[in-house]
């Protein structure tokens, strides 16, 4: 056994390799490690205008909604007693107004044979004009009790997901009260990266993500200037990504710097009984150089590996 590991650990290479690489300094990009949040970029609650009890309700939490469609409709049944009250008044103001009417008329027919003075006739022509302006005020008021009544509708303020839905029918709300909460326009991802890497963060830079098992790449569009309880808040754009939840948490890995590694090709470096291995050549003869390596890169060129420990800039490495 000693022998065997003697030989594995110094024994010369094979003639037949394919070629060499010097080694050399490359920059590569420090990754952070952080969890994204998934948001809609619009979040517009659904509010009641009016006060009443929920007759209607016709959206669960998931649905998709577009915009102007009826999710729910709230009654008031004080209203209809108010229109009740206007009609009567009205009907009293038709009335009286008749009656003005006819005393204007027999007024105006007086005035002719000189029974009565112009001034009482102009006192008749004024209580037929206050009866109209009290009917037309009154017909505007009946007008305002009846949109009001058509104002217990509610409406979806935009295409999108229902996100929540805080009420159940029969349940009594006040105006101004949220019936449901919709999500649109689309989803982002929302980072709180502590704000120790606030400087090295780059509006633009391109970015990782893990989600559902996928890798996908996504861009940061947005670093917020305000620090939040230690943290510096980023919105990230993503392309096809799942909106099935919202507020899930998504695997993100951030550049946050940059270092100088020795990089050798991953097929350069060969694993026995536990330690890894990689060819160099050097006066004239390959030998095997136990390493310690690192963390993987994926380049353009294909998969390297990160030598921390083994190699030093200069050496040239056998590449298979």
């Amino acid at each position: 056994m000693r022998r065997f590991f003697f030989l594995g650990a110094v024994l010369a290479c094979s003639p037949a390799v394919a070629g060499t690489l010097t080694l050399a300094p490359t920059m590569v990009t420090e990754w952070k490690a952080v969890y994204g949040r998934v948001e809609s970029r619009d979040t517009v609650p659904a509010r009641a205008r009016i006060g009443g009890v929920i007759v209607v309700l016709a959206v669960t939490e998931g649905e998709l909604v577009k915009a102007g469609q009826k999710i729910a409709t709230v009654q008031d049944d004080k209203i209809a007693f108010q229109i009740a009250a206007l009609d009567a008044q009205l009907r009293a103001l038709k009335a009286q107004m008749e009656t003005a009417q006819s005393e204007l008329t027999r007024g105006q027919a007086l005035v002719d044979k000189g029974v009565v003075t112009a001034q009482r006739l102009d006192q008749l022509r004024t209580e037929v004009d206050v009866a109209r302006y009290q009917l037309a005020a009154t017909e505007a008021q009946r007008s305002v009790i009846v949109q009001q009544g058509a104002e217990g509708d509610v409406f979806a303020p935009g295409d999108g997901r229902v996100l929540t839905v805080p009420v159940t029918r029969g349940a009594v709300i006040m105006a101004g009260e949220v019936v449901a909460t919709i999500g649109g326009g689309g989803v982002f991802l929302r980072l709180a990266v502590p704000e120790r890497y606030a400087a090295s963060l780059k509006q633009g830079a391109a970015i990782r993500i893990n989600a559902g098992g996928k890798e996908s790449a996504g861009r940061l569009a947005k670093i917020y200037p305000q620090i939040d309880n230690g943290r510096v808040i980023a919105d990230v754009e993503v392309d096809n990504l799942d909106t099935n939840f919202i507020d899930a948490r998504v695997l993100v890995e951030l550049p946050v710097a940059e270092r100088s590694a020795l990089l050798v090709p991953a097929s350069a470096v060969e694993t026995r009984l536990g330690i890894d291995f990689v060819r160099i050549a050097a006066g004239g003869t390959k030998t095997e150089r136990a390493v310690v390596t690192g963390e993987r890169t994926r380049r353009a060129d294909g998969d390297y590996v990160e030598i921390l420990t083994g190699l030093a800039t200069g050496d040239v490495v056998v590449t298979p």
